[in-house]
């Protein structure tokens, strides 16, 4: 099988780089017309029956892809007339040629009255937007939100954080968007995602050198990322082999979490899973497992005991787990003991504001500690970072950073991030995922992925994709246990 390199994605600032360099061995202006062009053919493509063609075009390059577009659309016979923002006479180098080359006439964008059968080509902010837009931008956002016309975006919809996903100040939902050589983190992160519709990426002949040599470890959450690292099933393989998985249950009115994370695992492939159980919970953990074992633990001294059989490697403690102090007495345990721990829930908030001691724990014996905080346990365990006027991704990686070990930044755009820079955003996550024990089911899959051999970035990064993969497959109207029921093994 041959596996494909992994999708990256290149922000902003990497991109405006790979244009630099292409401007040194190429010429500029004619990138931007086959961009131009590219946006064009698209309009022609997806909006076939359009009455007018309304390019709107901005100050920067993304406005001089915009001229191109309108040129072309005129040549192509389309009835096309364009708007600008700021005064054209102060356009420079490549965008400022491209006005003259279009030689249109153009009006302001305050000018611009919704008529329908208008499609509009938004060539005003690209995915470089730093601020807030101005407001008469923010005026026809509204105007045209009311109207309702398709909107073809190039590159981003403008007011969407090129970056960050995050809307600055306000942004037009697009029908379609059109970009070039690779996508951006904008495009992937809420709300950004919600608002580009569907994305086109051109190829406009960057050398794929250029854009490889400006990419920042940042990555679409996809098989690629794990593949090399799956290790197949043997036939000489055992349970043990497969990985030795246990779930620490919550009391006795609280032990479902846990199960659902066993079944999760079991499910993923983990060979044997056991369901470590406080005394008062042994009953009702007892009458609902059956390929799933259980053990009794009560406490440190229990622990550590169970500890002493190597084969014992990984560990979900958290979901449902309701003791604090025992969470945290358990991970500083597991953490010496050398295991492998994807810390979820009631584990995560029992280290509230105390990053560095679980950093220490798990400081030796490479990267063995993942967790999986949805926003709320972020704050929790990471304030200073959650703090950070930056986006998902920034924080994801800063995080990562200050743990020492994977962060999986739960939500619709779910970000994975490891201690050395690498990160990954996923974008198979169905609405139905939102219900509770969801998160229980996903600590399990990656705990069973880690135990099976995977390194941790890509057993996180794999868990993430087959949790989605399992919603998918168990439909809408599921349960967390439909969910755990659908999870399949990597393939």
């Amino acid at each position: 099988m041959t596996v494909q390199p992994a999708e990256i994605l290149l922000s902003p600032s990497a991109m405006a780089r790979v244009d630099a360099a292409a401007a040194s061995c190429m010429e500029s202006y004619g990138l931007m017309r086959r961009a131009g062009e590219a946006v064009a053919a698209c309009a022609l493509r997806l909006f076939p029956a359009a009455l007018r063609f309304v390019v709107l075009c901005g100050p920067g390059n993304n406005g001089g892809d915009g001229y191109v577009a309108a040129a072309a659309l005129v040549r192509a016979g389309a009835s096309t007339t364009v708007h600008h923002l700021g005064d054209p006479s102060a356009l420079k180098g490549d965008a400022a040629r491209a006005y003259s080359a279009a030689s249109l006439p153009s009006q302001p964008l305050s000018s611009y009255a919704p008529d329908p059968g208008d499609v509009i080509i938004d060539a005003v902010f690209g995915a470089g937007l730093a601020r807030d837009v101005p407001q008469d931008m923010a005026e026809l956002v509204a105007r045209l939100t009311e109207a309702r016309l398709p909107v073809l975006a190039v590159d981003l919809p403008s007011g969407v954080d090129g970056m960050t996903g995050l809307v600055r100040g306000a942004a037009l939902q697009a029908t379609a968007t059109v970009t070039f050589m690779t996508r951006k983190p904008g495009h992937l992160l809420l709300p950004g995602r919600l608002l580009c519709g569907a994305i086109e990426v051109f190829d406009i002949g960057i050398p794929r050198r250029l854009v490889d040599a400006e990419a920042e470890r940042l990555f679409v959450n996809g098989p690629s990322l794990w593949q090399n690292h799956q290790v197949a099933p043997a036939a000489g393989d055992h349970k043990y082999r497969r990985g030795h998985l246990t779930v620490f249950s919550g009391g006795a009115t609280a032990t479902g979490a846990a199960r659902l994370s066993a079944v999760a695992a079991l499910k993923a492939g983990a060979g044997l899973v056991t369901v470590a159980s406080p005394a008062g919970a042994l009953p009702a953990n007892a009458a609902h497992l059956t390929a799933i074992m259980l053990q009794e633990i009560n406490g440190k001294a229990d622990l550590e005991s169970y500890l002493k059989d190597p084969r014992r490697t990984t560990f979900v403690l958290g979901p449902g787990f309701g003791d604090f102090a025992a969470a945290r007495t358990y991970a500083l345990s597991l953490g010496a003991y050398g295991r492998a721990v994807v810390l979820d829930a009631d584990g995560i908030t029992a280290f509230r504001n105390d990053v560095k001691t679980l950093r220490t724990a798990f400081s030796d014996g490479g990267t063995r500690l993942v967790v999986t905080p949805h926003e709320g346990e972020f704050v929790r365990l990471f304030p200073e970072v959650s703090a950070m006027p930056a986006g998902k991704v920034e924080k994801a990686r800063t995080a990562a950073s200050e743990l020492g070990g994977i962060v999986v930044y739960k939500g619709a755009d779910t970000v994975i991030a490891a201690p050395d820079g690498r990160a990954a955003i996923n974008e198979t996550a169905p609405p139905q995922l939102a219900t509770a024990g969801s998160g229980d089911v996903l600590a399990g899959i990656i705990a069973a992925l880690m135990g099976q051999g995977l390194p941790a970035f890509e057993a996180a990064s794999a868990g993430v994709y087959l949790h989605g993969e399992a919603a998918f497959h168990a439909g809408s109207g599921m349960t967390a246990e439909d969910l755990a029921a659908s999870v399949r093994p990597l393939t």
